[in-house]
């Protein structure tokens, strides 16, 4: 299983990558695209990532349904392939319409995280769960260390050649896969795909029949609207507030990844040993909750790189969640779990950049009565604050 293993972990990893490799170009090629100032792009930038967002909404419980029924491999190395066509038509884009197209066709097939998701679960022990699930963690922060630093250095070469490297990526992972991927899903644990439970609402009601489901779910939910405010506005943030350039942004987000990685590959594990999955969770939301409050008012950018490790131990509250909630249900639902955990994550990913970003914009423009740009960070602080006291009060079996 070593190979496959590390074929998934790639996936998620080359995911991040693909992300990471354009975000720091990201404001430079709305920019170039369609002209306006840096506020302008920030709402655009929102809308891409909205788009991204609802079909990822749309299609994960789909895709975690059909990898139940189907099996992991396919699902996982058809959405490779068209995911590298994709990158391809967004690096010859000359129109905001046609980077919108690129975006929807990502979302569909960046909805495979819920079937990498499954895939771990299928070969993990219970106990095993929260600490594997970090490994997912650990592989997206691993591709935030590559790909941002790899975006700001390939951002000098222009704002189409990061598109170019992404599709490479994809591509050649796409071939490791065809080779040495092997499926899990097994004659015992199939079962058949129903439009009614791949839906997101067919889905949504099928797992808030499982005792202390739905209460996790809100949390997932407000922990992730609160937490993109990071991918939504950090570029933006940075560059008005520190005056960072390309190559700087990528810096700070690798560091953010490096720890990322350390703490759900490493730390995770033994925390979750010494505290449980449950205050592991509480832990992580009071972390982010303390980053969040500097980061809204902070003006040095020095300070701001120091506190990145500060801020990355709240990495642990995702899988610590996953753990919990895969506990919960039978093995022949971990895909359809995963399919509406990611489609939970999505439906976040279409509120928050559209929230965060439109802050940024009310608090950044120069005829502002309040100029703030860190105003984003006191609208995630709120939303954390919100999903700890969710968690509090829920009490079952699972937690």
């Amino acid at each position: 299983m070593r190979l496959p293993l590390f074929f998934v972990l790639a996936t998620v990893m080359i995911d991040a990558m693909g992300i990471g490799l354009i975000m720091p170009i990201m404001p430079n090629l709305l920019l170039e695209v369609q002209g306006g100032s840096l506020a302008d792009a920030a709402i655009w930038g929102g809308i891409l990532s909205t788009a991204f967002a609802v079909m990822q909404f749309l299609f994960s419980p789909v895709l975690g349904s059909l990898s139940d029924a189907l099996g992991r491999r396919p699902v996982l190395l058809i959405s490779l392939l068209v995911m590298t066509l994709d990158y391809l038509v967004m690096a010859l884009a000359g129109s905001l319409w046609l980077l919108l197209v690129g975006r929807i066709v990502g979302g569909i097939t960046a909805a495979t995280h819920a079937t990498a998701g499954a895939y771990i679960a299928d070969i993990s022990k219970p106990a095993e769960k929260a600490a594997n699930f970090g490994l997912l963690g650990a592989a997206f922060g691993a591709g935030f260390v590559l790909g941002p630093l790899l975006g700001g250095v390939l951002g000098e070469l222009g704002t189409r050649a990061p598109f170019y490297a992404a599709a490479i990526l994809a591509g050649l992972n796409f071939t490791l896969g065809w080779f040495v991927m092997r499926e899990t899903v097994t004659d015992e644990t199939r079962r058949a795909f129903d439009w009614r439970r791949a839906n997101p609402l067919g889905a949504f009601r099928a797992m808030a029949r499982i005792p202390g489901i739905t209460g996790l779910l809100w949390v997932y939910f407000l922990y992730s609207v609160a937490i993109y405010v990071y991918p939504a506005i950090w570029a933006y943030f940075t560059a008005e507030q520190f005056g960072w350039q390309p190559r700087m942004i990528g810096i700070s987000l690798a560091v953010y990844g490096i720890c990322m990685a350390v703490v759900q590959g490493g730390l995770l594990r033994y925390l979750v040993r010494w505290i449980g999955e449950r205050r592991t969770v509480l832990w992580g939301q009071i972390f982010d909750f303390g980053a969040f409050g500097i980061l809204a008012v902070i003006s040095s950018g020095s300070l701001a790189l120091l506190l990145i490790p500060i801020s990355a131990l709240g990495a642990v509250v995702q899988p610590a969640l996953q753990g919990l909630m895969s506990r919960a249900v039978a093995d022949n639902q971990q895909g359809e779990l995963q399919g509406v955990m990611t489609a939970v994550h999505a439906l976040a990913m279409v509120i928050s950049p559209l929230m965060m970003t439109t802050t940024f914009a009310l608090f950044s423009d120069p005829e502002t009565a309040y100029f703030l740009p860190g105003a984003p960070f006191v609208l995630a602080l709120i939303l954390m604050g919100i999903g700890a006291l969710v968690f509090l009060r829920s009490r079952s079996s699972v937690t």
